[in-house]
């Protein structure tokens, strides 16, 4: 009898308790339609790098993946165009550091029709991340077009400039109380693409007067921009040497948590 009930019990568990949390959950989506590069492994053998999450070198974001992870979230990669379709399966979008032609012999650039079902997904919830790099490394003006539509326009320019290993040249300190970074206090970016803001954006990171992060509310949902793709695995914190003491690593869990909870509870995913 004990073990009747006991087996109905772990039934009734995995019948309703597990869909549940399952439910909880929140994807973030990583696209890989607009940074979609390859190259050759030493088998010869092309392969998909560069700002993924399953690129484990120094290019990749297989770390803030696993931050993600530890936070409680599911990962996806879109590899396709951007869809009314397989937007429905993220609370959380991030396109970073579209490809140019010098990265990509056919780019995909972004285009008015993925503006309107990315603006509308945000509109009914969706969080959406932004992830420039400078000019000379990203496509900037059609992710400009899609910016421009919450107030927001990466510069072309190049703020941080680091020259080779001096890399105190791209320290920003963390004002005490940050809202988003709780608990990192001297982060590092390099060759930033600053933002213009037009309302109804926002700044959520100044240094020296340029705008490092910005955000707008839109619809039921949020857009946050960064003209740096700053938490790939060699900034966070691989290739930073201690001493300095860059706090990379504890920014990618601030922001990974700060992420999730702007995803609203009553989010509209059709």
């Amino acid at each position: 009898m004990r073990k009747i009930i006991a087996y109905t019990l772990l039934f009734l568990l995995d019948l309703i308790i597990v869909p549940a949390l399952k439910a909880q959950q929140k994807t973030v989506a990583l696209d890989y339609y607009f940074n979609n590069e390859y190259r050759k492994d030493p088998a010869g053998t092309l392969s998909r790098y560069h700002y993924t999450w399953e690129d484990t070198k120094s290019s990749g974001f297989s770390i803030w993946g696993d931050v993600l992870k530890k936070n409680g979230a599911g990962l996806l990669s879109i590899e396709g165009e951007p869809t009314a379709e397989n937007l429905k399966a993220a609370d959380i979008y991030i396109i970073v550091d579209p490809d140019t032609k010098k990265e990509t012999a056919d780019p995909h650039y972004i285009q008015a029709k993925h503006i309107k079902v990315i603006s509308d997904w945000v509109k009914r919830g969706g969080v959406l991340v932004l992830m420039a790099n400078d000019s000379a490394n990203a496509e900037l003006p059609h992710l400009n077009n899609l910016a421009s539509k919450f107030g927001i326009h990466f510069n072309d320019d190049l703020y941080k400039h680091v020259i080779d290993k001096e890399f105190e040249m791209g320290a920003i300190y963390i004002p005490p109380g940050h809202p988003i970074f709780k608990t990192a206090k001297k982060v590092y970016l390099k060759d930033i693409a600053t933002l213009k803001l037009s309302s109804p954006a926002k700044p959520a990171l100044i240094d020296s007067a340029h705008v490092i992060i910005g955000t707008t509310k839109y619809g039921k949902g949020l857009v946050v921009a960064v003209g740096d793709p700053w938490l790939y695995n060699e900034y966070t914190n691989g290739r930073l040497p201690a001493a300095m003491a860059f706090d990379n690593d504890k920014a990618a869990d601030d922001f990974s948590k700060w992420l999730l909870n702007q995803v609203p509870a009553n989010k509209n995913r059709n």
